[in-house]
């Protein structure tokens, strides 16, 4: 837990946080409306035996009382889909719309496109990419299990992603959930920090400036851009949308989040940034007992 000494300025109740990320998470999932209705499903688990909690915030996910929730009934015919809660967060705030088209940047292994197509009834075009062909499978295989018709899968580099292989060259809405040092999955990877170092996350900052500048280019004006990653560094987060505010037509937006959750930053280690910037999301392990996550909502704007 060394390496997240470096956030004790910055979250309160630090000790809190530190407790929560040595708990191991629940089992939590999300309902596919794509194959089944909330209430068809939980009757189906009712039935199987599974008992179950709802989420406050969101009645499509659930934190079901069971070692296996890959194992039930519901799994097994696609009405549910193992995704940790707060993993469930960066679709709900990019807020899709049957019939638009949405690109999931960095889709595998495919949670959250299938997610995208789910909200918009399944209805639109959701361009499922990424970028490492060994995933493309397990995307591939999710979305066919949970019967998300709208999606198309893509196997490029999104920081260079070209759309002339569409008959469209524009995307209404796009997600960024980017790679990163995923300091945030440390209670269901508790080897997420051995190989940590501010190099490492220096290197992916790299990469995640390339892939928002590329989404943001690819997004219609007024439309929505939702950069997301399950890291608490502020330098994979505030500094990456700082820099999309410096380089692309965009701004920060509010949203609202039914999740107890800390505003973005406006400075770190003596950088500032956008005052706008405390309108993303950190959200912290100890606060909803989840996992750890940030978010932040842009519109794109005129050149």
């Amino acid at each position: 837990m060394e390496p997240l000494e470096r956030y004790r300025p910055i979250i309160d109740d630090f000790d809190a946080f530190l407790a929560a990320c040595e708990r191991p998470l629940g089992n939590t999932v999300r309902v596919n409306t794509i194959k089944a209705s909330v209430e068809r499903t939980l009757a189906a688990l009712a039935e199987e035996g599974v008992g179950y909690d709802q989420a406050d915030w969101n009645p499509r996910v659930l934190d079901l009382e069971t070692d296996s929730p890959g194992s039930t009934w519901t799994s097994f015919h696609g009405f549910t889909h193992g995704q940790e809660e707060v993993s469930a967060v960066p679709p709900v705030v990019l807020d899709p719309e049957p019939g638009e088209r949405v690109w999931d940047c960095c889709a595998a292994p495919g949670g959250k496109a299938t997610q995208i197509a789910a909200l918009m009834d399944d209805r639109g075009t959701v361009v499922a990419n990424d970028n490492n062909l060994g995933r493309i499978s397990a995307l591939r295989f999710n979305a066919e299990r949970l019967g998300a018709t709208s999606l198309a899968v893509t196997n490029a580099d999104a920081r260079n992603y070209s759309l002339s292989r569409f008959d469209f060259d524009e995307f209404d809405r796009t997600l960024v959930d980017a790679p990163c040092s995923c300091e945030g999955t440390i209670r269901k990877n508790p080897d997420a920090l051995d190989n940590w170092s501010e190099g490492h996350i220096s290197s992916v900052a790299g990469i995640q400036k390339g892939i928002i500048r590329r989404a943001i280019q690819a997004t219609r004006e007024g439309g929505t851009v939702v950069y997301s990653t399950c890291t608490f560094a502020p330098e994979e987060n505030e500094a990456i949308v700082q820099h999309a505010l410096d380089t692309e037509s965009c701004r920060v937006v509010d949203f609202d989040l039914g999740l107890e959750h800390s505003p973005g930053l406006t400075e770190w280690d003596g950088e500032p940034f956008d005052s706008s910037l405390e309108n993303a999301a950190r959200i912290y392990p100890h606060q909803n007992d989840t996992g750890g996550f940030f978010v932040a909502k842009l519109e794109v704007t005129a050149e």
